[in-house]
């Protein structure tokens, strides 16, 4: 912003001063982007906070198979397996669904509106799952399926999204960094509510436990994160429609982002809840099947971690076009996975890339934006998609799979759509890389 000042005489002599202010866009300037300070005490306070955050909801939603198990054979005996399995379905349908809106909300700097929100939902919804009654299908499927879903959904892409307002060239390896959280609290809050559930404390006392200390983490984390970058102004002389955003899907390259980020989705969540069932299936020990999933997701810690240190030399589509590649071979493999030693390897292989799959994701979303206020609605958008990608690929795969257990072909079905999702990612590449003039993207 440019500001001239002039003076004259008024009618009483006296001198006045005119201001006149001239908008650099006004005159062919265009603003010098913003600088990140790659860390700071602010940077990685924010960055410390949102690992909490991830942690202690999304974490703590991957630790629905314990619930799973619990409610099938304790809690909702009247029920099926199947309709219990939709209150962890729409728990990931909320969660990625409302990220269009919060990433809006986010880009015009309701940050803390959104953490404070999500933080009361959470206190809401899982002490009143606390206080649900045995075989109430429905006390449980909104305390916890609508309710839980939904708070974590606040809290989800906002607590990645804000890591960007404090580093660009570490932006990969800090959103890994975010994102390992949800994977630890994949690995220890499973082992930690079958503790509680199964012994003198018990189902209503072991969540509101663990409840406790989600409300502690969340509101630590709270104190930790905070935004940077001014939020999103709308022009006064401009009316931005409700449904703007959806002229990103114009753009080639994210549109095929958009298809990638579907595909990945539909196979990347077979595993995590099928592996228990196919180990049991195959005679694998009860121990080595029940720790499958912990191991798969312990694995993916440093899956989450590796890429942030390499993608500054080799790109972060580069990156993720390898790791989905392999990925979706994994899962076509898993055919062949029918003991111990198969079910061990398959787990720390997939965990592992799988987490580097997620990690990927914000920030080669985040790469597209051509203004820093566009990262959080282009990543909610690709997750509204997969939001629904997600809650329709479980039932497939169940309906491919039959209570006859043909394991191949949801294993296809999986592996097949992984390795689409890797020719489109690739595709939104080749597309970037003619616009930029760079392979290394």
């Amino acid at each position: 912003m440019m500001a001239l000042k002039s003076s004259e005489k008024n009618f009483n002599g006296e001198a006045s001063h005119i201001e006149v202010v001239i908008e650099p866009q006004a005159i062919g300037i265009t603003p010098a982007p913003p600088k990140f300070p790659e860390g700071g005490r602010d940077g990685w306070l924010t960055l410390a906070g949102a690992t909490l955050v991830q942690f202690a909801t999304f974490g703590y939603t991957n630790a629905f198979g314990v619930y799973q198990d619990y409610y099938v054979r304790e809690y909702l005996t009247n029920h099926t397996p199947a309709s219990i399995g939709w209150i962890g379905g729409a728990q990931i349908f909320f969660i990625f669904s409302i990220g269009l809106l919060t990433g809006r909300l986010f880009d015009r700097g309701y940050f803390r509106h959104l953490m404070i929100a999500g933080l009361l939902l959470q206190i809401l919804s899982y002490f009143s799952l606390s206080f649900s009654k045995p075989g109430q299908y429905y006390q449980v499927f909104v305390s916890q399926g609508l309710g839980g879903g939904l708070s974590v959904g606040l809290f989800y892409l906002p607590s990645l999204a804000v890591v960007s307002h404090h580093f660009q060239q570490r932006r990969p390896l800090a959103m890994g960094i975010v994102a390992s959280g949800s994977a630890l609290g994949a690995v220890l809050h499973p082992i930690m509510l079958n503790k509680l559930f199964h012994n003198s404390i018990g189902f209503h006392n072991g969540i509101r436990i663990s409840a406790g200390m989600n409300t502690v983490l969340l509101i630590i984390a709270n104190f930790c994160m905070k935004t940077r970058l001014p939020p999103k102004k709308n022009d006064s002389n401009t009316k931005e429609s409700p449904i703007a955003f959806l002229q990103f899907l114009k753009e080639p390259a994210y549109l095929l982002q958009a298809i990638a980020g579907c595909l990945f989705v539909c196979g990347l969540f077979f595993p995590v809840f099928y592996i228990q069932l196919d180990a049991a299936v195959h005679g694998v020990d009860p121990n080595i099947a029940f720790y499958a999933i912990p191991i798969l997701n312990a694995a993916s810690i440093p899956g989450r971690l590796l890429p942030g240190l390499i993608v500054s030399k080799y790109g972060v589509f580069n990156v993720m076009i390898f790791f989905t590649s392999v990925m979706g071979i994994l899962l076509l493999s898993m055919i062949t996975v029918k003991d111990v030693v198969g079910v061990v390897v398959f787990a720390i292989l997939y965990g592992f890339f799988s987490g580097g799959g997620i990690a990927m994701m914000p920030p080669l979303l985040a790469s597209s934006a051509k203004d820093f206020n566009e990262i959080g609605t282009r990543i909610g958008l690709v997750f509204l998609f997969g939001g629904f990608a997600g809650l329709t690929a479980t039932p497939i795969a169940g309906a491919l799979l039959t209570s006859q257990f043909h394991w191949w072909r949801p294993m296809v079905y999986a592996g097949s759509t992984m390795l689409g999702g890797a020719l489109f990612f690739a595709l939104s590449r080749h597309v970037l890389a003619k616009q930029k003039g760079t392979h290394i993207i």
